[in-house]
């Protein structure tokens, strides 16, 4: 080709996204799939009424029918399509602001037309905006059952998928998974019927019991759902246990002496969950426990005397922490209860010198480090245990599946690692029974004595004065006070802005105090010298962004103050509020707020004012947030449960558990087949994800 005569480029053509396509991007591969996708609301298609009527309704949806009168894009006060239908009794105006050409030549004069929605009356008279519609000939029938609304997405219409739906429900096998003992002492309905009704639910339906899914076919579709994952949980449980673990059976010399050294007496809340992990790690299967208690209950303790029990063992123990702050928070006081007791510790993050890493490699795997400690570094490639065999992780919710299967998979070959998990967020028992059917779960429900209580008090940021007078006279007593800067997602500029501004204005509203600073953004050995400072009570206010939420144990800090707080989730200010109130001052946080205040956050400054108890706390955030956030990271890849709600439902997973216990305890083979058609049903090619 000549120099001179540039090259076309070729276009590109744009594939066509298929039907199948986009039923697979919402999970939608099998006929089995479609038919349990099932409707999240209704719509009442099967009357019209007149415009008349419908005027008369307020607030409730209707739909009538008309011939449109008038068509014509207005462009005031701005672009939007206003269709003037009409019927005997009265005209009505539909408003449409995004809309197409075609809808244009669709909705022409002349045409008949039914609309719903919700009739309003605005400044030009009766109207609709954006209604549902379709074009109708004169006497066309009307649907003799309500009109399923599905969840849906981009390019996927509902006629698309009620067809879709309908065909597969002509080919699947309706055989019923449940015994029909079962069912009848269970008093379920029979799976078919149900999902028919549920896809097609009859004009004379009981619609409220519908909509806040109380039906009785909704409770059969809600018990199948629960008993899928009780099965699948419980088979995972079992599937660990036969794989072979380290016994852990010695509670020797190490143990006795930690124990002895302590200053203070283990609460019996310790005592007895101490006594439940030392009975699993003898155990030669892996422990998969979850060790639960409220902020300052002394988790950490009985972590440390569980990796003593390891050592005694002669296994290595690693305790792997979130943050950098949390992990060297546990590292100073683990090794200074365990080094003068002979324990190498070694210390293993990211922000480590390459030669100080290449030298806690050569520890590690060598084996003279029996108990590393450290961040997401433990789990890299290069890092090698010579004998490990428990794993302790540290605020579990915010590690991945896939993180903590490395760690565990660093074990020796053909053997597993035990597994503690630890967790400052409180879970509610229905939560706990449900996502967490696979592991034991202790609870420290105590705290340690001499803890002083916690008042809390929400205040208006116009009052900031009042607050800034407080901290002042704090610092005056000899006391050490914390000020929290909001997380705002959308920008982490934006957040460390905030915390140098609060910074700057403290320091020159105090002149007379040391205010120190510390956010995700420092290195970590400036961070630690904040820190440092801070404990030694050098600092007497430290402005800080989250980075303090979990971890810091300053037991003169008795203030804290938390800027913006209605933008934090409960968890996360019951987690912040936790860093006072470690010492024997009364302590005392105050939540700023800047108003007015949306339903949400009201509960929630609501809730911290009234209670400090973390299950409760727990229990009000499930009921605000639902499971999905609250279990965090560990659902990476695990379907969340979409019909069950664990709030209103706990009594359907008491039922669901104990029917899963039952079909497992005794392999009979028409236990095994029930067990096996039912969790092909409900999770087909997705219950290796409830394995990790």
């Amino acid at each position: 080709m000549p120099a001179d005569i540039p090259a076309v480029k070729p276009k590109t053509v744009k594939k066509a996204v298929t039907p199948e396509a986009r039923l697979a991007k919402l999970g939608l591969h099998t006929d089995m799939d479609l038919v349990l996708h099932l409707p999240m609301r209704y719509e009442d298609e099967t009357q019209v009424v007149t415009i008349r009527e419908a005027s008369m309704r307020g607030g409730e949806a209707s739909q009538v029918e008309g011939i449109v009168v008038k068509n014509e894009i207005s462009y005031k006060p701005r672009k939007q399509l206003l269709v003037h239908i009409a019927d005997e009794t009265g005209d009505l105006q539909l408003r449409f602001m995004n809309f197409y050409g075609s809808q244009v030549k669709q909705l022409a004069e002349g045409t008949r037309v039914r609309a719903r929605g919700e009739l309003k009356h605005g400044f030009f008279g009766a109207e609709m905006v954006h209604p549902a519609y379709k074009v109708v000939n004169e006497g066309a029938p009307l649907p003799t059952s309500l009109t399923p609304v599905y969840p849906s997405g981009e390019g996927l219409s509902q006629p698309i998928l009620r067809r879709a739906i309908g065909d597969a429900m002509k080919r699947i096998d309706w055989t019923d998974t449940l015994p029909a003992a079962l069912r009848d002492h269970m008093q379920l309905s029979d799976f078919e019927p149900a999902v028919k009704l549920l896809h097609y639910p009859p004009q004379e339906i009981d619609e409220h019991a519908l909509a806040d899914r109380s039906h009785p076919a909704w409770v059969r579709m809600k018990f199948d759902e629960l008993l899928a994952q009780q099965l699948s949980l419980k088979r995972a449980q079992r599937a660990r246990r036969s794989k072979g673990a380290a016994a852990l059976k010695k509670v020797g010399a190490l143990s006795h002496a930690f124990q002895a050294a302590l200053p203070f007496k283990l609460t019996g809340a310790q005592q007895r969950v101490l006594d439940e992990i030392r009975a699993d790690l003898r155990h030669p299967y892996p422990m998969q426990r979850l060790l639960q208690g409220d902020v300052g209950s002394g988790k950490t303790v009985v972590s440390a005397l569980a990796a003593a029990q390891a050592i005694d063992s002669g296994f290595q123990a690693a305790l792997m922490a979130p943050t950098e702050i949390l992990a060297d928070q546990h590292f100073r006081k683990i090794a200074a209860w365990m080094e003068p007791l002979g324990v190498k510790v070694a210390w293993l993050t990211g922000s480590l010198k390459k030669k100080d890493k290449l030298a806690a490699y050569a520890l590690i795997e060598s084996g003279e480090a029996q108990l590393v400690i450290g961040t997401h570094a433990l789990i890299q490639e290069a890092v090698n245990f010579a004998n490990l065999g428990l794993v302790i992780v540290d605020e579990q919710h915010r590690f991945g599946v896939g993180q903590r299967l490395t760690l565990r998979n660093k074990g020796n070959v053909g053997a597993v690692p035990h597994q503690l998990m630890m967790s400052a967020t409180p879970i509610p028992r229905t939560l706990a029974m449900t996502y967490y059917a696979d592991l034991e779960v202790s609870v420290i429900d105590e705290l340690p004595p001499g803890r002083s209580p916690i008042v809390t008090r929400a205040i208006d940021q116009n009052r900031r004065d009042e607050v800034i007078a407080r901290v002042h006279a704090a610092a005056g007593e000899g006391r050490q006070v914390y000020w929290v800067c909001p997380l705002i997602e959308e920008s982490e500029v934006l957040q460390l802005q905030t915390a140098t501004d609060t910074h700057a204005m403290l320091a020159e509203a105090l002149p007379d105090l040391a205010v120190g600073l510390v956010h995700g953004r420092l290195k970590a050995a400036e961070k630690q010298e904040v820190m440092d400072a801070f404990s030694a009570g050098e600092v007497h206010v430290l402005v800080a962004t989250t980075v303090i939420e979990v971890g810091v144990d300053v037991p003169n800090a008795s203030l804290m103050v938390i800027e913006h707080a209605e933008r934090f989730g409960l968890s996360q200010l019951h987690q912040l509020r936790g860093r006072v109130g470690r010492g024997s001052a009364a302590s005392v946080c105050l939540l700023l707020y800047q108003g007015p205040l949306g339903g949400v956050a009201r509960q929630r400054l609501m809730t911290m004012r009234e209670t400090t108890d973390g299950f409760e706390i727990a229990r009000r955030d499930l009921e605000i947030r639902g499971p999905g956030e609250f279990l965090g990271a560990r659902q990476s890849g695990q379907a969340m449960l979409r019909f069950a709600d664990l709030e209103t439902d706990g009594w359907l997973v008491d039922q669901a558990r104990d029917v899963a216990q039952e079909l497992l305890h005794e392999t009979t083979p028409d236990k095994a087949a029930t067990v096996e058609a039912h969790l092909a049903r409900w999770l087909g090619g997705k219950e290796e994800f409830l394995k990790v």
